[in-house]
């Protein structure tokens, strides 16, 4: 089959199209299937940049997300058959093959149904940025309706999904954008509010929005200097949830406004081997397929590339620049 391997640790070009063995089954609880599409996410670059996340020789397979067709099943497997429309976040991480690739073969427990309405593009967009986005609102920021959120870089992979969980929790949404254009999208995805967060900064204009007390949960998806800032936006008792790690820096205000901090990692039941909590991944990707279905939510695919311009997908996310998501047909 053909498949994009990691070569080495370096820029995009490292990523190369090749011929490798196709994966075949290798327990009774497997499937295996013919991926018609690859989800790529910031994980993705940073994996070719720094490194496996496992201590295992190269080349590898990158791609967390991927959907397609089922074509063969273990002896076990009782939740799919051949021909089901499926889709998941599993392998990419340098120890199972990733879903840059023309086959891959998971146990049946990591996949779920595709939504009815999605085509396989707009499917491998979403597990990752799922599930990321869910952890981070509602079990780690425990958002409620009526509350008040920001959603750093509303604009991208992981806000635009996040605003939208947001919203049909019955939250308002305020969020930071890089340009008007961007401003304009969010609130298309359902955003209240939009920050130009180039022109002064945001921690001031959460304030007046919300009469000086700031934000009850604020969600950043960026990093230290905006997690930095964001202190100074979250309400007093309120919740700050990082994708990131903020650095050194002094939590004395934190402190003082008894802020609960937490950090959203959707890697870790994967790198852990946490099956129990990899199960409440498969659990969201359902209800949201239930959502996809009704309409209630919709992801937007920037850019779609073939396969063999990997390396250009990775590209276009380290400039920072694109617009919710990038994927690969297969």
């Amino acid at each position: 089959m053909k498949a994009i391997m990691m070569t080495a640790i370096g820029n995009p070009d490292v990523l190369e199209l090749r011929d490798i063995d196709e994966p075949q089954i290798s327990t009774p609880t497997q499937i295996k299937v013919r991926l018609k599409a690859a989800g790529v996410n910031p994980v993705d670059t940073k994996i070719r940049r720094n490194g496996l996340l496992y201590d295992k020789p190269l080349p590898t397979v990158l791609g967390c997300d991927g959907a397609g067709e089922v074509i063969e099943t273990g002896g076990a497997v009782s939740r799919f058959k051949p021909g089901d429309k499926v889709w998941f976040c599993h392998g990419g991480l340098g120890r199972e093959q990733g879903n840059y690739a023309e086959y891959t073969v998971i146990d049946q427990r990591w996949a779920g149904l595709m939504p009815k309405t999605s085509s396989f593009i707009e499917a491998a967009a979403l597990p990752l940025v799922l599930i990321t986005a869910w952890g981070g609102l509602f079990d780690r920021g425990g958002l409620q309706a009526g509350q008040t959120v920001l959603i750093h870089a509303g604009a991208g992979g992981v806000g635009h999904v996040a605003i939208q969980l947001a919203k049909l929790k019955g939250a308002r949404v305020i969020t930071t954008v890089s340009s008007g254009q961007k401003a304009e999208f969010v609130k298309a995805m359902g955003a209240d509010e939009a920050i130009l967060y180039t022109e002064n900064g945001f921690a001031d204009a959460v304030n007046k929005l919300t009469d000086g007390k700031g934000a009850d949960l604020v969600f950043d998806t960026v990093g230290a200097e905006v997690f930095k800032e964001s202190i100074a936006a979250t309400a007093h008792f309120g919740r700050l949830v990082t994708l990131l790690d903020p650095g050194e820096l002094s939590l004395a205000e934190a402190r003082m406004r008894n802020l609960l901090i937490g950090f959203e990692l959707m890697l870790t039941p994967m790198l852990r081997d946490l099956p129990e909590a990899r199960d409440k991944h498969v659990e969201i990707l359902k209800q949201c397929a239930q959502w996809l279905d009704q309409g209630l939510l919709k992801t937007h695919v920037s850019k779609q590339l073939p396969l063999a311009e990997a390396a250009t997908a990775h590209e276009m996310i380290e400039t920072g620049h694109s617009v919710g998501k990038i994927v690969l047909a297969v």
